[in-house]
């Protein structure tokens, strides 16, 4: 399968942006470079290029890559490589781990480009022509001060622990900060609602007690009228009554009267 077909097979729908690993092992190199891989894997970290010599001549250069700011790992292991090293540090600043083994370096010139790179960890050359030169480890350290393991050790003898844990490791680090942040953004936004709701209620009550008092006082005002209302029935029967006894004062008064001119 050539370079980019597989490319668009490892995408699986994902945007460029968004792709973080890429595996291109055993793909088709026509023209002894890379094909199809673009400046848009912004965030690419891991990039597999291992045995890509199926088609003729195979991957014999890398000088063709993109610029990959966040590319740490690259593997580009068990092919022709002779050289074109010297675009890695302009194109990968951030390459820590580079695997070379099985290629076709022959002296330590052809790393003399390597020398650029600011924070290199790991270089691996197993089978590689240059490992059979004499004093080869030393001379690398030597032309690479910056460099903590070759081929699987440091300048100690220590094997290296295993890079994939490490640039795993480092990985989940990242997703556990971006987990972190987003869940204290989630808990602010929660608390946030919650005062909303909070505020809201306290509304609510100011409103409810509000329609109370506005009710409590409607009540009091129709209890006034219909005081003033009985009052003033109270008052009209009164005077009535009053009425009533004066006339029938006057009434008695006339009879008496009448009563006296009869008698006379």
């Amino acid at each position: 399968m050539d370079m980019k077909r597989r490319i668009h097979l490892e995408l699986r729908n994902q945007t460029l942006a968004a792709v973080r690993e890429l595996v291109l092992d055993n793909c088709k190199s026509n023209d002894g470079k890379i094909e199809g891989l673009m400046a848009e894997f912004v965030n690419l970290e891991f990039l597999s290029l291992i045995n890509v010599a199926l088609g003729f001549p195979g991957l014999i250069s890398v000088s063709n890559l993109p610029k990959l700011p966040k590319l740490k790992k690259l593997e580009p292991s068990d092919n022709r490589i002779f050289g074109g090293l010297d675009m890695l540090a302009e194109k990968l600043p951030n390459l820590t781990h580079l695997n070379l083994s099985g290629n076709k370096l022959k002296d330590i010139s052809t790393l003399e480009p390597s020398k650029k790179l600011e924070c290199p960890k790991s270089l691996d050359l197993f089978n590689c022509e240059v490992t059979n030169l004499n004093d080869y480890q030393e001379s690398v350290f030597k032309l690479l001060p910056q460099l903590t393991y070759l081929d699987g050790y440091d300048q100690e003898d220590s094997e290296t622990p295993d890079s994939d844990a490490e640039v795993d490791e480092a990985d989940e680090d990242e997703d556990d900060e971006d987990e972190e942040e987003d869940d204290e953004g989630e808990d602010e936004d929660q608390e946030e609602e919650e005062d909303g709701e909070e505020e809201e209620c306290d509304d609510e009550e100011d409103e409810d007690v509000e329609g109370e008092d506005e009710d409590k006082v409607s009540g009091e005002e129709e209890e006034c009228g219909h005081d003033g209302e009985a009052d003033k029935d109270e008052d009209e029967d009164e005077d009535e009554e009053e009425e009533e006894e004066e006339s029938g004062k006057g009434e008695k008064r006339k009879r008496e009267t009448d009563d006296e001119a009869e008698d006379d």
